[in-house]
């Protein structure tokens, strides 16, 4: 083989077709994600662990290529690790935001990587930031990525409340990715969840036989009419002469 034919490479890369989700609530941050990782039509793994452990208290959702939220988000988790040893303390979630968004930006024509990065700090305390396609940093009280996000926008945004507690936030990112589950051909598994604030990180499980159901429909297609029954509305037809 003379050369590296790269495109032939890059087809059928395992892809992280998914649905992420991270919301900031009084105390702490929800962090959550689906399990299904696909390679086109095809699923690879049911049950991948998309929630990434970054620092201490900075744990980052992964949506795009595997292989490159994978190594971006080891070479921030390195980074974190030098600067805590050279400044003596932990690093904020804001700093480690930074360093993804520098990555993801400077690399965004080689790289296919939608990252959202939440956690909790001394500085600001919960604090969640979204790092889209492309190299942009927005901070957000919620953020939603990946395939499925695009069926869940319109249910977060009539559901959210500011104020929550940390029951709400775990019912309302356990209920959200849910929904993009079922729609989401490229989102399925299992739910994972951590629940971190200043004193621990927490982590949950929803297997899928245990995920909140919700309305799926029926096939309509093919069955019989059904008759109308007559209701009785106690009207009488009034009579009419010939």
């Amino acid at each position: 083989m003379d050369h590296i034919d790269w495109n032939r490479l890059k087809t059928g890369e395992v892809n992280l077709g998914t649905s992420i989700m991270a919301v900031q609530f009084d105390g702490g941050v929800v962090v959550g994600a689906d399990s299904r990782t696909t390679t086109g039509s095809y699923i690879a793994n049911r049950v991948t662990d998309k929630l990434t452990h970054v620092h201490d208290r900075i744990y980052c959702c992964r949506s795009g290529s595997a292989a490159d939220t994978q190594y971006v988000a080891d070479l921030v988790h390195y980074a974190l690790q030098m600067y805590s040893q050279d400044a003596g303390e932990a690093p904020s979630v804001a700093h480690a935001a930074s360093i993804f968004q520098k990555m993801c930006y400077l690399n965004k024509d080689a790289l296919s990587a939608g990252i959202i990065v939440a956690g909790w700090d001394k500085e600001v305390g919960p604090s969640v930031y979204n790092i889209p396609l492309g190299g942009g940093l927005f901070r957000q009280p919620w953020a939603i990525g990946g395939s499925g996000s695009t069926y869940v926008y319109g249910y977060c945004d009539a559901t959210y409340r500011e104020g929550w507690g940390r029951d709400e936030t775990v019912n309302f990112v356990k209920n959200t990715l849910a929904l993009a589950m079922s729609r989401d051909g490229s989102s399925g598994g299992v739910i994972r969840m951590c629940v971190i604030t200043e004193d621990k990180v927490e982590r949950l499980f929803v297997p899928g036989d245990e995920l909140p159901k919700f309305w799926e429909g029926h096939e309509v297609l093919g069955e019989p009419a059904q008759k109308k029954r007559a209701v009785d509305t106690g009207v009488v037809p009034m009579s009419v002469e010939a």
